[in-house]
């Protein structure tokens, strides 16, 4: 038993038994097919009725460290649920690896994710009159854009940003580079805020010249100020979750996995290890991540 015609079947059998509307249909077809995906990325050669409880443990773990919100691991969850229960209904399985499923055994806690709806509210926040707010709004749509760390942000250069393209590279953890893919929203962001603002700032440190974001005194945002400008948007637009930068880098992956984005895209945009050896699997396929933020980011196009 393979997984194309098993899914077949689990469509017919939602579309016909369960009568369930088509966005429901394909968030479970979604549910699966990431599954089978983070099989495939883990080189296990496994069907259907052969996965067991550690197989959906692990890729609810790694979901989790993709970024991946409780709610919706939660959701993913009740899909693979709906999943097995088609397979014991139609005798292909004899056990259901999910009964007992519930969700990552974690040391940390799940990471709060915001709702597009939220990140909007907080965007909107920010008054583009004033010189820091136009800064402000360009920071934050890049952090949503590309999932970024705050540090990776703040280091952001001139040099690295690849309008042309539409790419930003990236100096990530243990200095290693990545290429991410920017949505046109940020872009226009960025452009209104280096061709405006920054251009008219006369007082640009030497060291300085190069980083693309910038303080009062011409010098590069610290972390500690973008954690206040992040707090204060999320402030006025009346959120009481627990917000950081790096809860945009959460809603960035979760926002495209619910999309359906495809699971190693997400993962190399994040600058995550890989989670196979693979040779193939070391080298990004850019035209492949830049139409995943087009299709699957919510400001991926304007």
């Amino acid at each position: 038993m393979n997984w194309k015609p098993t899914v077949k079947g689990f469509k017919s059998y939602l579309m016909l038994e369960r009568s369930l509307s088509e966005n429901s249909i394909a968030a479970y077809l979604r549910d699966v097919a990431k599954l089978k995906e983070f099989l495939v990325l883990k080189e296990l050669d496994v069907a259907p009725k052969d996965v067991t409880q550690k197989h959906l443990e692990e890729f609810i773990l790694w979901l989790n460290e993709l970024g991946l919100g409780a709610r919706s691991q939660a959701r993913l969850i009740s899909g693979l649920k709906a999943f097995y229960k088609f397979l014991l209904v139609e005798d292909m399985t004899d056990d259901d690896p999910t009964e007992l499923l519930e969700g990552p055994r974690l040391s940390r806690k799940i990471p709060e994710v915001l709702s597009y709806e939220e990140i909007r509210r907080m965007l909107d926040t920010i008054d583009l009159s004033e010189p820091q707010g136009t800064r402000n709004r360009a920071m934050l749509e890049t952090l949503y854009a590309c999932g970024l760390r705050v540090t990776e942000m703040t280091t952001l250069r001139l040099s690295n940003l690849f309008t042309e393209i539409g790419f930003i590279k990236v100096i990530g953890k243990g200095d290693k580079e990545r290429l991410v893919p920017i949505g046109e929203e940020a872009l226009l962001h960025i452009k209104h805020y280096v061709e405006g603002v920054r251009r008219a700032q006369t007082n640009i440190h030497p060291d300085h010249e190069n980083f693309i974001f910038l303080n009062r005194r011409g010098k590069s945002l610290s972390r500690v100020m973008v954690f206040m400008i992040v707090k204060e948007a999320a402030k006025l637009a009346g959120i009481t979750k627990k917000v950081s930068p790096h809860t945009f880098r959460h809603s960035f992956a979760t926002h495209l996995i619910e999309g359906g984005a495809d699971l190693k895209a997400v993962q190399d945009m994040l600058g995550h290890e890989s989670i196979t050896t693979t040779e193939i699997y070391t080298h990004l396929d850019t035209d492949y991540l830049r139409e995943t933020i087009m299709a699957f980011h919510p400001r991926g196009r304007r």
